[in-house]
């Protein structure tokens, strides 16, 4: 089978073999930048119809079911509806940030992209601070939400972008020190070598437990930065209309809308590159027949299937668990979740140090 390495490399060839060094690169970049507008394209169409059929599933009802095939062309009209929708700018907003909050939403979306390994030798950007890159750069996200609601000039707007404020700053300490806890155990930065330390097994199970409360509190704190339910307070309908998007229609609100899902995306994308191997095959210690058995799975094939299983354990959270009210939501917080994962970096520091793990 041919591998995204593989395809990679021979365009890479051809290209060297008909351009300057210079126009090369930019070529490259070009196509990266096609590739992942494609990508973004598809992941949107897939991920609204699998939430649809999976809340479908969840409350024993059909879903979509009348465009296309048992419905899966649903997100196609919606998406051809939203392309013709007029896209309206109220009276007293600040036009100037009201028009771009929605692009910094999408262009935060896909910087966190670059590093991450979609395929064994496959990635964008392969940065010797990829934690600490993905870290920061997804903390640019709440700018445009605050952007959106401020320059909205409504008060409903400004209420979801505060509440979005602080709920994304006070989970990003808990997020941040789950993935610190991965750090530790592997000594690196760099997300390929934290991959290929768990050739021998994936860190949630060689880890111990401290890799197993990471995990968990990892999934709940990316779950309520990226806004979604149960802790979707910054566009609760019954309170907010539609919270910091609220006067958005037409395309810019498609781009808000497209870049949450990224955003999941991405979010799990690095929980399974983390905790499960990302592209990495699950290996048992030295049981080299099995391992052999597994390494015929293509690695895209491991890497997308992790990813997609995460996405499906957060839509299950959506229909699940009731909205929580916004004192509830930053005492899980400060009160359980930054505690114990606090407690936890100091257990996995140990267990480092005297490398009691895998």
């Amino acid at each position: 089978m041919i591998s995204f390495s593989e395809i990679a490399s021979s365009v890479h060839q051809w290209l060297n073999s008909h351009l300057s060094p210079a126009w090369v690169l930019t070529v490259e970049m070009v196509i990266v930048g096609v590739a992942a507008i494609a990508l973004f394209a598809l992941l949107g169409l897939v991920l609204v119809i699998m939430e649809r059929k999976v809340a479908a599933y969840m409350q024993i009802r059909l879903g979509p079911n009348r465009v296309g095939p048992k419905g899966m062309l649903q997100s196609t009209a919606d998406t051809v509806k939203l392309l013709v929708k007029e896209g309206i700018t109220p009276a007293g907003a600040d036009k100037f940030m009201f028009n771009l909050a929605p692009f910094i939403a999408m262009i935060t979306a896909m910087l966190l992209l670059a590093p991450l390994g979609f395929a064994k030798d496959f990635q964008i950007w392969d940065l010797n601070i990829g934690v600490l890159y993905v870290t920061a750069v997804s903390s640019l996200s709440v700018i445009a939400i605050l952007m959106a609601g401020w320059s909205s000039n409504n008060k409903y707007s400004l209420l979801g972008a505060m509440r979005s404020g602080a709920q994304i700053v006070s989970y990003e300490l808990s997020a941040g020190l789950a993935i610190m806890t991965i750090v530790v155990l592997t000594g690196s930065l760099q997300l390929s070598e934290i991959v290929e330390s768990q050739r021998n097994g994936w860190w949630i199970f060689k880890g111990h437990l401290p890799a197993l409360i990471a995990f968990v509190i990892f999934i709940i704190a990316v779950t309520a930065e990226t806004n979604r339910a149960p802790f979707d307070l910054a566009e609760a309908e019954s309170e907010l209309t539609a919270g910091f998007h609220t006067e958005y229609s037409g395309m810019k609100f498609a781009l808000f809308f497209l870049a949450e899902y990224i955003n999941v995306f991405t979010v799990c994308a690095i929980g399974a590159t983390l905790f499960l191997g990302g592209w990495m095959p699950f290996h048992i210690g030295n049981w080299e027949g099995f391992n052999h058995v597994m390494d015929y799975i293509p690695s895209s094939i491991w890497f997308f299937g992790k990813t997609f299983f995460l996405i499906f354990v957060i839509m299950w959270f959506r229909w699940t668990f009731p909205r929580l009210r916004i004192d509830q939501l930053l005492d899980l917080e400060w009160k359980y979740l930054l505690p114990i994962s606090m407690f936890n970096i100091i257990l996995v520091t140990v267990i480092a140090i005297y490398h009691l793990h895998g």
